[in-house]
C-alpha cells in the first residue's frame, strides 16, 4: 500500500510540473511517472482530447504499452461507436472524474465492450482506473490505467487520489498544448489532405498529402497510432449519419513542430461497394479554429477574449477603446491581464507565442474568397 508520505509527493510533483510550462509530451511523462509512484499500474495511456467534442487528439503509452501501437483503431471503434458504460463520454456525461472499471461493474467486466472484447482477451487487463482531466471549457485529456492478473483492482483511496489530481493534470495539459515553438512556418497552405475509409474500416483511398500530415501528428515515440484519431472521427460519423449525434465530428490537433491542424469527417452518399464510405479532411487551422480553444487554454475571460480578438485582427489600443466602448486605460489593464496568462510582454509575442507561428510569414498576404489566405 502507498504510503500517505508518498501520496502527498507524488501530489505535489504533479503540481509543480503542472505550472512549469513544459512541452506537451515532456508534462506527459512526468506526469505518468509521478502517478505510477503512488497509483502502481502495469500499463498505461494519457490521451489529450478536443475539448469541444472529447475526441481523442494525442496520447502517450507506458509500461506494457509503450512501443505497441496494436489494437489502437479497434479501441477508437470501441470507445467511440459503442454504448460502453464506461466510455469517457459517459463518465463526463456523469460529472464523474475517475472510476474504476472492476467496482463500477460489480466485477462483471462483460458488460464492458471495451474489457470484454479487447482489454481482457489481447492483453490480460482485468481492471481499468479511467480519469477524465477537465474544466469549465470541456474535457481536455483522459488516462487509463491497468492491471492485469493477479493484482488487485483499483481502491477507492486510490481512485480519490487520482481525483484530486485531475486539476492539476489538466492545468498541465492545457499548457502543454501551448507551449510547442513551431519550427515551420509554410508560406503557402499546401491545402487539405484527404482519405477514404469504407463501410469496412479500410481506408481505401487518400491523397499525397495525407501520409505527411499524419506521420507530423506521431513523430515522438511512444505515441498512438494517428489513424487512432482517424477512426475516432470516422465512428462519429458513422453516428451523425444514423442521428446518435447532433454535430459532425471534427479534432483539433497541434503537431510536435507547432502547428495547428483541424480534421473533420463526413459520411459519402454511395451505393454498392462505396455505401458506407466516409471521407477524412486534414488541413491546417485557421484561426478563427483555434481561437476559442487557446483562449480556454489561457483561461481568458470573456473580455480579455474580446481585446485579443481584436488585437489578432490588428487593431489599435483606441480602435479596441472604441469598439468596447471602454477607456483606452482599461484596454491596457485587459492586455496586461492577457500577457500574464501568457506569459509574453508584448502583442507580437502573444502572436507568435500561441496563435500565428504558422500564419506570420503570410500576414499582408491575398485573402482569397474562402477568408482564408490565398495561393501564391
Amino acid at each position: 500500500m502507498t504510503t500517505a508520505l508518498a501520496l502527498g509527493r507524488a501530489r505535489s510533483d504533479i503540481d509543480v510540473v503542472s505550472r512549469a510550462g513544459l512541452p506537451l509530451h515532456h508534462f506527459m511523462d512526468e506526469a505518468t511517472e509521478a502517478i505510477q509512484r503512488a497509483v502502481p499500474f502495469d500499463a498505461g495511456c494519457l490521451s489529450t482530447l478536443d475539448p469541444a467534442t472529447a475526441l481523442v487528439s494525442s496520447s502517450r503509452k507506458v509500461g506494457a504499452l509503450t512501443g505497441s501501437n496494436d489494437g489502437d483503431i479497434t479501441w477508437a471503434k470501441i470507445e467511440y461507436g459503442s454504448e460502453d458504460p464506461t466510455t469517457f463520454t459517459r463518465i463526463l456525461l456523469a460529472g464523474k472524474v475517475a472510476v474504476g472499471v472492476h467496482d463500477t461493474l460489480d466485477g462483471d467486466l462483460d458488460q464492458s465492450v471495451r474489457m470484454a472484447e479487447f482489454m481482457v482477451p489481447f492483453f490480460d487487463f482485468l481492471d481499468e482506473a479511467r480519469v477524465v482531466f477537465a474544466d469549465k471549457a470541456g474535457a481536455w485529456g483522459a488516462i487509463s490505467l491497468f492491471r492485469g492478473a493477479g493484482e488487485t483492482p483499483f481502491s477507492q483511496p486510490e481512485l480519490d487520489f487520482l481525483t484530486e489530481i485531475a486539476p492539476a493534470v489538466t492545468r498541465g495539459i492545457r499548457a502543454g498544448l501551448l507551449a510547442h515553438v513551431s519550427r515551420v512556418q509554410p508560406a503557402v497552405d499546401p491545402g487539405p489532405a484527404v482519405m477514404i475509409v469504407d463501410a469496412s474500416d479500410r481506408l481505401v483511398q487518400s491523397s499525397p498529402g495525407a501520409t505527411a500530415q499524419l506521420a507530423r501528428m506521431a513523430d515522438i515515440p511512444n505515441t498512438g497510432d494517428p489513424l487512432t484519431i482517424v477512426q475516432a472521427l470516422v465512428t462519429g460519423a458513422r453516428r451523425f449519419a444514423r442521428g446518435d449525434i447532433e454535430r459532425m465530428p471534427r479534432i483539433r490537433v497541434r503537431t510536435t513542430d507547432g502547428v495547428w491542424l483541424v480534421l473533420h469527417a463526413s459520411p459519402l452518399g454511395g451505393s454498392g461497394d462505396r455505401a458506407g464510405d466516409v471521407v477524412v479532411t486534414i488541413e491546417v487551422a485557421r484561426p478563427q479554429e483555434v481561437i476559442g480553444l487557446v483562449a480556454d487554454a489561457f483561461g481568458l475571460t470573456s473580455r480579455e477574449r474580446d481585446v485579443v480578438g481584436m488585437v489578432l485582427r490588428g487593431s489599435d489600443t483606441k480602435e479596441i477603446a472604441a469598439a468596447m466602448h471602454v477607456s483606452p486605460y482599461t484596454v491596457q489593464d485587459h492586455l496586461k491581464s492577457v500577457f500574464d496568462k501568457a506569459g509574453v510582454s508584448s502583442r507580437r509575442e502573444l502572436v507568435s507565442r500561441v496563435y500565428f507561428d504558422q500564419y506570420v510569414p503570410r500576414w499582408g498576404g491575398d485573402v482569397g474568397a474562402n477568408g482564408w489566405y490565398a495561393a501564391t
